[in-house]
């Protein structure tokens, strides 16, 4: 119990990287948790948040019907929206942004291979420096470990599925259907890469949600593993 209480005046007072030197220097068992099951806790945590958000995103309306990371149009593209919603074309447009998302919903299959991979190379430092960090530590290791790797992977994707499902055609109507209006000036943007951008973004957000809800959230730590290394962090 004092050594809690010690611990716990140690964090109030210190800075993150001090915070982070102190717990580099915790000897293996502190507080009945090793170091090789604190690394084994995060890499549970970051599995269950991968199968249980990523997958979701993949399923039809994973990113359509979750206003979280429902892809909009990009800022070049909402004025064509308005503007064909303005003169009663709002079913065109609906069609437009549900075609974006089903692309993103395609592309993400591809992100769990890659996340696998990038969760079995967290060491104990990562998983101690994860431990003691933010809220979403975890999901920004992964960021760092993964972004570059899943736009490569998802870009010719994307650009795949925007073809698979007839995003191209759709948006090429609805871009001459806008630029066939009075007064307007012309577009043409590239959604290949905004829309992997978004997915990016859509997939990263998911884990951080599930992220969260381990950390905060007792009940969200649903093996014994969990609960014995995120006590640490309470």
């Amino acid at each position: 119990m004092k050594k809690l209480l010690c611990l716990f005046v140690i964090f109030s007072l210190s800075s993150c990287a001090e915070l982070q030197d102190i717990a580099s220097q915790l000897p293996q068992g502190s507080y009945g948790v090793t170091n090789t099951e604190i690394a084994s806790g995060l890499r549970q945590a970051l599995d269950f948040g991968i199968d249980k958000q990523v997958t979701k995103l993949t399923q039809e309306d994973g990113f359509f019907k979750n206003e979280l990371v429902k892809i909009t149009l990009p800022a070049e593209l909402q004025k064509v929206d308005k503007t064909l919603r303005d003169v009663g074309l709002g079913n065109l447009a609906d069609q437009g942004l549900k075609v974006l998302n089903r692309a993103a919903e395609d592309a993400v299959k591809e992100a769990t291979p890659i996340f696998v991979s990038a969760v079995r190379e967290i060491t104990f430092n990562d998983a101690r420096n994860i431990l003691l960090g933010q809220d979403d530590a975890a999901t920004q290791y992964l960021i760092g470990k993964t972004k570059s790797q899943l736009y490569d992977k998802f870009n010719p994707v994307i650009t795949n599925s925007l073809d698979k499902v007839g995003a191209n055609q759709i948006w090429s109507n609805i871009i001459d259907r806008y630029n066939s209006i009075p007064l307007t000036n012309n577009v043409n943007p590239d959604l290949s890469d905004y829309v992997t951008s978004e997915a990016l973004s859509g997939v990263y957000t998911m884990i951080a949600v599930e992220e969260k809800d381990i950390r905060n959230d007792i009940s969200a730590r649903t093996t014994s593993l969990l609960k014995r290394v995120f006590s640490l962090q309470d």
